[in-house]
């Protein structure tokens, strides 16, 4: 996953120049047609979000904005991709006009496979998640 950390900009809402989305597409159409293109986002400021916590054996909402935009992120990028090695070159790839600004980097991180987990997630429970996958792709291609 390429996490993509919010700015000033984004976190007032704005979402980029015709330039910087035909750059974008483009990069997505490359990694889609080689094969790695899962998904990408962008997201809202963190004034349209909310942080739920846990304290004190009860749920507390604490509605946006947040007071760091660096700790924040405006979006992200899903790949699927064979080694470390080669998600960095696509990242090394992704366009200019959409680089993070000063200070800032865009993120890469591994999502978990099933087989990262261990014994403690058991056939049947993979079996479950698996199902629920399949279930939400269906209602995700409904519309």
């Amino acid at each position: 996953m390429i996490i993509v950390p919010a700015s000033p900009e984004t976190e007032q809402g704005t979402t980029g120049t015709e330039q910087q989305f035909a750059d974008m597409q483009a990069y997505n159409e490359e990694m889609f047609k080689a094969g790695v293109f899962v998904d990408g986002q962008g997201l809202h400021p963190s004034s349209k979000g909310a942080r739920v916590s846990f304290e004190d054996g009860d749920w507390v909402v604490t509605d946006g904005p947040f007071a760091e935009a660096k700790e924040l992120i405006a979006g992200f990028t899903i790949i699927d991709v064979s080694s470390r090695e080669e998600a960095l070159e696509w990242l090394r790839k992704w366009p200019v006009s959409c680089a993070p600004g000063a200070g800032q980097a865009l993120e890469l991180r591994q999502v978990f496979a099933p087989e990262d987990f261990g014994d403690g997630y058991t056939p049947e429970l993979r079996e479950r998640d698996e199902q629920m996958r399949i279930e939400a792709a269906r209602n995700a291609a409904r519309g």
